[in-house]
This record gives structure tokens, C-alpha cells and sequence, in this order.
């Protein structure tokens, strides 16, 4: 298989908190949660969760990375889901749409940092 990946992905996974943003029927009562996010790269990433979202459901996405002091903050639109265990366990594919570009290049910066430590 073709990869159509745009950027390099770090898998690491680190805390999430979304807020649906989205006004979109039959979303969750909670606007609020707490996930995961892991294979991050500057165009998006994966998040794991207990609580399925709908395709092109729009987010606001609040995380630290592992070894960066400062929150990023990032919009994503939800572009597809899967489903590990039916009604407990998900993942999202989430990509990025109208980040400001300070997020987006600490979000380089650091993968760039990381794949350089992790190769020495």
C-alpha cells in the first residue's frame, strides 16, 4: 500500500481534552472530554476514546506534548473513525483545519526534535 502521509508522524501518545464545536445532532450530552492523542504530525493525528464522534464533526483540541512546557491548541475536523471494541474503544482520524500557525510550528519543531533524538 501507497503512503499518503503529507508529513512525518511521531507516535507518542499524550492527554487531550476536546471541545465539540460542531452543532451537529446526536453528539455526546458532554461538550467536554478527556482523550488521547498519539501519531501526531502537523497536518493531524489519531486520538483514542470512549465516545464515538461523527465524520466531520469539528473540535477544539487542547494537549501537551510529552517533553514541550507549553498547551498546544488546534481545530480539527474529524475525517474518519474506527472502531476497536463497539460501545468502549475508538479511534479518530483528526486533521488539523484553521490552527494558528504558532501551533503548527511548535508542532514541527518538536516532531523534528524528536525523530533527531530518537536516531542518535
Amino acid at each position: 500500500m501507497k503512503e499518503q502521509r503529507k508529513a512525518e508522524r511521531l507516535k507518542e501518545f499524550n492527554e487531550l481534552t476536546i471541545t465539540i464545536m460542531s452543532q451537529v445532532e446526536n453528539l455526546p450530552k458532554v461538550k467536554k472530554m478527556f482523550n488521547y492523542i498519539e501519531d501526531i504530525s502537523v497536518f493531524g493525528a489519531k486520538m483514542r476514546g470512549n465516545i464515538v464522534l461523527p465524520v466531520n464533526t469539528l473540535l477544539k483540541m487542547d494537549f501537551n506534548l510529552k517533553s514541550l512546557k507549553k498547551n498546544i491548541t488546534a481545530i480539527g475536523k474529524i475525517k474518519w473513525i474506527k472502531i476497536i471494541i463497539e460501545d468502549k474503544y475508538y479511534e479518530t482520524g483528526v486533521e488539523f483545519v484553521d490552527t494558528p500557525g504558532e501551533a503548527i510550528e511548535k508542532l514541527c519543531d518538536y516532531i523534528t526534535w524528536k525523530k533527531k533524538a530518537m536516531n542518535l
